[in-house]
C-alpha cells in the first residue's frame, strides 16, 4: 500500500505530517505512528484509513480491540514478565492493554472483570489463583459478548464448551511430562552424586489445578529412582516469601535432604534463600529444580544454583493468547480441538541455558517470538505456532480430580476425538511449526 485516496487528494504514508493528522482523527487505541505503519502491510493501516476514506469491506475489530490481562498476583515474577510480553504482543495487534493485579483473590478478580467489562473491554486473559471464579467470569464475558481465555488454574472438568463460544481458549503447558522431566534430572543427579537421598517438595497453591498436575508428574518420576524418596512437602503458594518459610520449616524437619523439587522458579528462589540461611550451598550440598523459565530462574541455572527448569516462557503465553483473541475478534472460528490446547515446555539446563537467556533475558528490544505470525487471520497460509501445540487431553490433565455428579464429555470434544479432527489438528499444527521454540529469536541478527 503506497498511496490511499482520500477526500481532497492522495495520501502517502511516507509523509509523517499526513499520518499524524489522521492519527489525530482516528481512535487508534494507543497505536503509535510507527506501529500503524508497521502494521499497514497486514491490513491494520488499511482498516484505520478506511474509516476516513470510505473504503468498503475492511474489518475494524483490530482497531478498537481492548485486552485486559487479569493476573492473580504481582508477587510472582512470571506474572510481571507475562504482562510485559502481553503488552508487547498487544502493540503488534493494535490492542489497547490493561493489566490488573488480583492480589491472590478470586473475588477481587471477579470484581475487576466486571469493571473491565463495564469499560468495554472485548478480550480477556484470565490468570487465576484458583478455579473458583473462572465460570462466573467466563459467563459475564459471554453476556457482554467479550472473548474470554484462561491459562493455568481452572475448575477441573469445566471446559469452554460448558460456557459459550465466547470462551475461546483454555491452554496450559503440558505440565505432567515437563515437571516429571525436571524431577528425573534431579533424581538422576542426586543418585549419581550422593548415592540417593531424601527429596522435599515445595509446592504451589493447594487446589490449584496445575499445581496438582505438576505434583503428579513429580511423584511419577520416583518410580525409576528407588534410592531416592520424597520425604515431605509444604505449600509455598508460588511466591518466594512463603516458599522461604516453607523451605525453612522443611529443613528443620529434614536437615539431611539432598534435593528439592520447587513448583516454579519463584518457589525455587525462596528455597535457595532458605538453603543459604541454613549454611548449605545450592547446587552443591542440595540440588534444586523448578518450572516456568523466568529471568531469575534462568540466571540461577546459569550460575549453577538451579539444576534445571521447565521453561514455559511468559512471552509464549503472551503470543498464544493475544493472537487467538485477535483472530476471533476478526471472525476466525476455532475448531473444537483448538479450544483447549497444550504447548510443550523446554527443559533448560546448563547445556542450553545460554541460548535461552539470549532470546528471553538479554534480548533488549528484540521480540522473542513473531507474534503476528501466530495469527491465522494475518497469516492464513503461513501461520506458525512457534512451539509444539497439541489439543489438550482432559483425561490426562485432570486425572485424579473427581468429576461432578452427572458429568459427561462435551459433545464437540467427544466428536473431535471420534471423527479424526483431533489427529488432523495435531498434524496441521506440527506441519505449520517452523520457527523453533528453542533457538534464537526470529528477529535476531545472524
Amino acid at each position: 500500500m503506497k498511496f490511499l485516496k482520500q477526500a481532497g487528494g492522495w495520501f502517502s504514508p511516507d509523509g509523517s505530517a499526513a499520518v499524524d493528522a489522521h492519527l489525530d482523527r482516528l481512535d487508534t487505541k494507543g497505536v503509535s505512528r510507527r506501529d500503524l505503519l508497521a502494521l499497514g502491510s497486514a491490513g491494520l493501516a488499511a482498516t484505520a484509513f478506511a474509516g476516513v476514506s470510505g473504503l468498503p469491506n475492511v474489518a475494524l475489530a483490530s482497531a478498537d480491540g481492548k485486552l485486559a490481562y487479569l493476573a492473580w498476583t504481582s508477587r510472582v515474577e512470571f506474572m510481571i514478565q507475562a504482562s510485559r510480553a502481553t503488552e508487547a504482543a498487544t502493540r503488534e495487534f493494535g490492542f489497547s492493554y490493561s493489566y490488573l493485579d488480583g492480589q491472590m483473590s478470586s473475588q477481587t478478580q471477579l470484581d475487576q472483570a466486571e469493571q473491565q467489562l463495564g469499560l468495554g473491554v472485548n478480550a480477556i486473559i484470565l490468570h487465576a489463583p484458583d478455579g473458583s471464579a473462572v465460570r462466573r467470569i467466563a459467563e459475564y464475558s459471554a453476556q457482554n459478548k467479550t472473548y474470554f481465555s484462561n491459562v493455568w488454574a481452572t475448575l477441573p472438568w469445566l471446559t469452554p464448551f460448558d460456557v459459550s463460544d465466547y470462551y475461546t481458549l483454555y491452554a496450559v503447558p503440558e505440565e505432567f511430562t515437563a515437571h516429571g522431566a525436571v524431577t528425573r534430572i534431579l533424581l538422576d543427579e542426586v543418585t549419581k552424586r550422593f548415592g540417593g537421598g531424601k527429596i522435599i517438595g515445595v509446592t504451589g497453591v493447594p487446589g490449584f489445578s496445575t499445581d496438582t498436575v505438576r505434583s503428579r508428574g513429580r511423584d511419577a518420576a520416583f518410580a525409576d529412582f528407588p534410592k531416592t524418596t520424597l520425604a515431605d512437602q509444604l505449600p509455598g503458594l508460588f511466591n518466594r516469601e512463603d516458599s522461604l518459610k516453607a523451605a525453612q520449616d522443611l529443613l528443620t524437619r529434614h536437615p539431611d535432604i539432598r534435593g528439592v523439587v520447587a513448583q516454579n522458579d519463584d518457589v525455587a528462589m525462596g528455597v535457595i534463600a532458605a538453603l543459604r540461611a541454613a549454611g548449605l550451598v545450592p547446587g552443591e550440598d542440595v540440588l534444586v529444580v523448578a518450572a516456568d523459565g523466568t529471568a531469575e530462574g534462568l540466571l540461577a541455572v546459569k550460575s549453577g544454583q538451579l539444576l534445571a527448569t521447565s521453561a514455559n516462557s511468559p512471552a509464549y503465553q503472551a503470543g498464544l493468547f493475544t493472537s487467538r483473541l485477535y483472530d476471533v475478534l476478526n471472525g476466525w472460528q476455532p475448531r473444537a480441538s483448538e479450544r483447549m490446547q497444550n504447548w510443550k515446555s523446554l527443559i533448560v539446563t546448563a547445556e542450553n541455558v545460554d541460548g535461552y537467556i539470549a532470546r528471553h533475558v538479554d534480548n533488549g528490544d528484540v521480540l522473542p517470538f513473531d507474534y503476528r505470525r501466530m495469527s491465522k487471520v494475518l497469516h492464513p497460509d503461513d501461520w506458525d505456532p512457534q512451539a509444539q501445540v497439541t489439543p489438550l487431553d482432559i483425561d490426562q490433565e485432570w486425572n485424579g480430580f473427581e468429576k461432578p455428579p452427572g458429568w459427561d464429555y462435551p459433545a464437540p470434544y467427544k466428536a473431535a476425538k471420534e471423527n479424526g479432527e483431533w489427529e488432523a489438528v495435531t498434524a496441521e499444527y506440527a506441519e505449520h511449526y517452523r520457527i523453533p521454540f528453542e533457538g534464537p529469536s526470529p528477529f535476531a541478527k545472524s
